[in-house]
């Protein structure tokens, strides 16, 4: 039984260490079958989004939702250190020799605290590992808990300086398309500017952000479960409304070229691709279609009211119809699998965006409203 549970303790160590290994150092997807990561989330998401399901307000839903990507970052870190305690017990429990004041007899309980103890330096003394390999092995898992919590203390903030990263340009897009953005609201923006430098940079500046979503997100895939500031917002939605512009825009749009729209596509399909395979994703044959050929219509004409004009040829629709299928069976099986809204192609009504609301928006209205000429006008 001692030396069962020495390898066992030996096999817990080496698995803990491999996945921590390829989680935090590794800067790739590992594609092996199983990984306690995944095991791990797969058990802490399903029952959290089943919970979620029960919330009817939108709001305190996606707030709910919300809590789940920083604490299973904890709970991950805890659930690596419980296992190292328990492997380490093991093996001191089938390799070591051990004494405690009162000469008491020593349990298995007795070890796990003791490894405990030693893992987080506390060093109480009130055991004491007795043979060579006892000692030695208390000595590695000491250097091991100070090894531990240098990776905590250098993880944690990389994940938030990727996560703070990504929501910058998040948040820019809500003056560009809209609360919560659509590509109709994109491109009524800002399509018929006459300036192409102006679109081409934004396209540009999307590129890179799904570069660094992608590279930051298969390095740290805890990020795919942190959510937006805002309820309305995230990170899918942002990916899937370039895609539907930069669709358009290769489609044909009139005085707009499609040279960068083309490379932001190709990167946001990228990322999309690679994304649902990271968190495991699932195609559906059935999903609904996001874009119906009333749905194109309609597009056209709230497009044409803003001077933006979409290629009318016979090809344009089947050209889109394409190019939309390249990606939205994986931003649907993301949709899914992370509880997250597809954006809508055209914005049902018309809201404010973000930046234009506030707590006090009522009092100042109806401030406004006892001040003949002072009335609170939306000019943007």
């Amino acid at each position: 039984m001692h030396g069962l549970a020495a390898i066992a303790g030996i096999a817990i160590i080496f698995l803990i260490l491999l996945d921590a290994f390829e989680t935090i150092v590794l800067p790739r997807r590992v594609r092996r079958s199983f990984r306690l990561t995944d095991w791990f989330y797969r058990n802490t998401w399903v029952p959290w989004t089943a919970v979620a399901q029960h919330i009817k307000a939108p709001a305190r839903r996606e707030s709910f939702l919300g809590y789940f990507g920083p604490l299973s970052l904890i709970f991950l870190l805890a659930f690596w250190a419980l296992g190292l305690i328990f492997g380490f017990a093991c093996v001191q429990y089938g390799l070591g020799e051990h004494l405690q004041l009162g000469n008491e007899k020593i349990t298995f309980g007795k070890v796990i605290y003791l490894s405990g103890e030693t893992f987080f330096t506390l060093g109480y003394g009130d055991i004491t590992p007795v043979n060579a390999a006892a000692r030695a092995l208390a000595v590695m898992e000491a250097g091991m808990g100070f090894a531990f919590l240098g990776v905590v203390i250098g993880y944690l903030p990389v994940v938030y300086s990727a996560f703070s990263a990504r929501e910058v340009e998040i948040s820019l897009l809500d003056a560009r398309a809209g609360s919560p953005p659509s590509a109709a609201e994109f491109l009524g923006r800002l399509g018929c500017c006459p300036d192409q430098s102006v679109l081409d940079g934004i396209f540009r500046d999307w590129e890179r952000w799904c570069a660094e979503l992608l590279s930051t997100h298969i390095s740290y895939p805890v990020l795919v479960f942190f959510r937006s500031q805002h309820s309305n917002q995230s990170w899918l939605s942002a990916l899937t409304v370039m895609m539907d512009v930069t669709s358009l825009v290769i489609t044909g749009v009139d005085g707009i070229h499609d040279d960068q729209a083309k490379l932001t596509f190709a990167m946001a399909r990228h990322a999309a691709v690679d994304l649902a395979q990271v968190v495991h994703a699932r195609y559906e044959p059935h999903d609904p279609a996001r874009l119906s050929a009333e749905d194109l219509l309609n597009l056209r004409q709230e497009l044409a009211k803003h001077g933006v004009t979409l290629n009318e040829a016979p090809d344009a629709e089947e050209k889109l119809g394409k190019l939309r299928t390249l990606y939205e069976s994986y931003v649907h099986a993301l949709g899914r699998r992370l509880f997250m809204t597809l954006p809508p192609w055209i914005g049902v009504e018309h809201k404010k965006d973000n930046w234009q609301g506030g707590p006090w928006d009522r009092a100042i209205q109806a401030r406004s409203l006892e001040r003949p000429g002072h009335a609170v006008e939306d000019h943007f």
